[in-house]
C-alpha cells in the first residue's frame, strides 16, 4: 500500500471512512475474529512474560522468542481455518498467498525486546487489507490490560482492563511548540540518515518522550500525543497503527510524505502538524 506525496493529502474520520473497500458486515466480522485471536495471543504472551522464555537470534540479528512463534502459528492457522482464501503477511513466517485480495498482517509480539526484558510495553498487532487498502487494525497489550482497534468508517476505540470501550480522537493542537512528540529510538532515527532535522524538531516541541513501539501510535490516536516518529520498521509494525491513527482523525506517512507501510520511516500525527513535521524532519526550515 503506497500513495506518494503527489496524491492529495487527507486526514480526518470522514476521509478515513472514504478508504473503505469492503462491506461493513465484513469489517465487523474481521474485527471480531481479530479480537478473538488477540485473546488467544494474550494468553500465550502472558504465560511466558517475565519467565525464562526460549529465545533465538534471527539472521538480521534481532531476537525472536518461542512466544512470538507460537502466537503467529496460532493466528495463521485460525485465520486460514476461517478464511482459506485470505493471504497472510507475518513477521516470523513470511508471506502466504501474497496475491490474495484480502490479506492479514501479523506482528505476534511488537516490542519483543521489551518482552524479553520484562517491560510491559509489548503487544500483538493485526491488520486486514483489501485491494491494497488497509481496513481493520487491532493492537492488544495484555500486560497493560488494554486494546485499541479501528475499522474504516466504524471509528477508533480503546478497551480498558474493565472491558469498557471509549472512542478515540486525535488532538486538535496546531502549534509545534505546544506538542508532545514521541519516538522509538533517537539513535536509530538519527543514524538512519532519513531525518537530518530530527533533533531540531524535537527541540522545537513542548515535550518529548521515547516510548517507542505500538504504544506511541496508540497515544497519538488517544490524543495524548501529537506525533510518533520512528525508523527501521516493517509493514507488520505499522499496518494496524495506520488504521488506528487515520480512523481516529490523524495522518500517517513516511518522512517523504508517501502514505505507505513499506518504507523505513514512519510519521503518525494528529494531521494538523504533519506537513510541518515532515518539513522539519527532512531538514527544511
Amino acid at each position: 500500500m503506497t500513495e506518494h506525496a503527489g496524491a492529495a493529502p487527507g486526514f480526518g474520520p470522514e476521509w478515513s471512512a472514504s478508504r473503505r473497500r469492503a462491506p461493513e458486515t465484513d469489517l465487523r466480522a474481521w474485527l471480531d475474529l481479530g479480537l478473538e485471536l488477540c485473546g488467544a495471543a494474550d494468553e500465550i504472551a502472558l504465560r511466558w512474560f517475565r519467565r525464562d522464555v526460549p529465545t533465538a537470534t534471527k539472521p538480521d540479528r534481532t531476537f525472536v522468542t518461542e512466544a512470538d512463534r507460537a502466537i503467529e502459528r496460532l493466528i495463521r492457522a485460525r485465520i486460514l481455518a476461517a478464511h482459506p482464501d485470505h493471504g497472510l503477511v507475518g513477521e516470523e513466517y513470511g508471506v502466504e498467498a501474497g496475491g490474495a485480495r484480502v490479506r492479514w498482517y501479523i506482528d505476534p509480539i511488537d516490542g519483543t525486546h521489551n518482552y524479553m526484558r520484562g517491560v510491559p510495553l509489548f503487544g500483538t498487532l493485526l491488520a486486514v487489507e483489501v485491494d491494497g487498502e488497509l481496513q481493520v487494525g487491532i493492537l492488544s497489550a495484555p500486560a497493560l490490560g488494554e486494546r485499541w482497534h479501528a475499522a474504516r468508517g466504524l471509528g477508533a476505540w480503546a478497551i480498558g482492563r474493565d472491558g469498557a470501550s471509549r472512542a478515540l480522537r486525535t488532538s486538535s493542537l496546531t502549534a509545534l511548540g505546544d506538542a508532545q512528540l514521541l519516538y522509538g529510538s533517537r539513535r536509530e532515527n538519527v543514524e538512519s540518515g532519513l531525518m537530518p532535522g530530527f533533533d531540531a524538531t524535537i527541540a522545537a516541541s513542548w515535550r518529548d518522550r521515547g516510548f517507542g513501539d505500538f504504544w506511541g501510535y496508540a497515544l497519538v490516536a488517544e490524543g495524548a500525543a501529537e506525533a510518533m516518529i520512528e525508523s527501521g520498521m516493517h509493514a507488520w509494525d505499522v499496518a494496524a497503527p495506520l488504521v488506528l491513527i487515520e480512523e481516529a482523525g490523524g495522518r500517517v506517512t513516511d518522512v517523504t510524505g508517501a502514505r505507505t507501510i513499506d518504507a523505513p520511516s514512519f510519521v503518525g500525527s494528529n494531521g494538523h502538524l504533519h506537513d510541518e513535521l515532515l518539513r522539519r524532519l527532512t531538514g527544511g526550515a
